[in-house]
């Protein structure tokens, strides 16, 4: 999940022939043809708050008096329509970016925003896997430029006061990877998940060599209903719009899934057997889903091989 334009480049370089040129350069041209066609669309959610839908993850935005704050920021391509959406809000220029996860479909338009002078931040993992200094696991290979680097990071969270509002930065431990953080609007009861929550459009993505495990995806819904009410307006890192009756509905899936599995462990049964087991049949209805039902079961059979507390060493 590197940036547009490091993909780009890398494929510029394997060009050595006039052959692999053209080739190179059909992929560049298809590539930002893809992006060309994206339209970011906007829907208010109250007062000075908002969700943008592109392509990557969905973006939340609140601006008001104290600037404007950006919840992640899709691919690097998509920078100046991300910026024209927020102006067409009434919002000024991105003072201060939010990125839920290092993913590049969430933090692929950093560099953009940081060299037009936003404050970024995230969680400590998130830095140091866009550093690319990771023993193990995936993370960005070369490391990402400064200016896409968050420059303020958190073990826990933060609470910040902004625009009239309390904004809540909570780390969220091995779960969709080692870095998910959720974001919560007190006064205006919105919830930013990242990909903590796919809803309706994917089963969930558990980044195994990221750190992810599906016992902290499932961890991370269990304490987001405990923060929300039927009023609460949930932004998913991927689908539309949430209630907490279909965060709650999340949960149950990955409850029943997590322990339809853990039982088939028990019996010995092996990964090829769970799969043809189909535990997830009922909720793999999306034949475009990014995640499909066998790549699920894998994720959630290989999360509960490991002990109970071996995915939260690196916490």
């Amino acid at each position: 999940m590197r940036s547009y334009f490091k993909a780009t480049f890398g494929l510029a370089l394997l060009a050595t022939t006039s052959l692999g040129l053209s080739a190179c350069s059909q992929s560049i041209a298809q590539e930002a043809d893809r992006f060309a066609a994206v339209e970011i669309k906007a829907q208010p959610l109250g007062d000075g708050i908002a969700v943008l839908f592109g392509a990557g993850g969905n973006i939340g935005v609140s601006y008001g008096p104290d600037g404007t704050v950006l919840i992640d920021d899709q691919f690097a391509p998509l920078t100046p329509k991300i910026q024209v959406a927020i102006a067409d809000l009434g919002a000024e220029p991105v003072a201060y970016l939010i990125n839920t996860h290092w993913h590049g479909d969430h933090s692929g338009g950093n560099e953009n925003f940081g060299k037009a002078g936003a404050l970024i931040m995230a969680h400590d993992h998130v830095r140091e896997r866009m550093l690319g200094i990771q023993k193990s696991g995936r993370g960005n290979d070369p490391a990402s430029p400064a200016e896409a680097l968050p420059t303020i990071t958190y073990h826990d969270g933060l609470k910040l006061h902004l625009n009239g509002d309390e904004v809540h930065i909570k780390h969220m431990k091995h779960a969709h990877t080692d870095g998910d953080s959720i974001v919560f609007w007190k006064k205006a009861n919105v919830l930013h998940m990242g990909d903590l929550y796919f809803n309706k459009m994917s089963l969930p993505f558990i980044d195994l060599k990221s750190g992810g495990n599906v016992r902290g995806v499932l961890a991370a819904a269990e304490q987001a209903l405990t923060m929300v009410d039927d009023e609460t307006q949930i932004i998913p890192g991927h689908g539309p719009m949430a209630t907490k009756a279909d965060l709650a509905a999340y949960r149950d899936m990955l409850v029943t899934v997590i322990a339809a599995v853990e039982k088939a462990q028990g019996e010995g049964k092996s990964l090829t057997d769970v799969q043809a087991m189909k535990p997830v049949q009922q909720w793999d209805i999306n034949p475009k889903a990014f995640i499909k039902g066998d790549a699920f079961v894998e994720a959630v059979y290989r999360s509960l091989q490991k002990p109970v507390h071996a995915h939260g060493e690196r916490q």
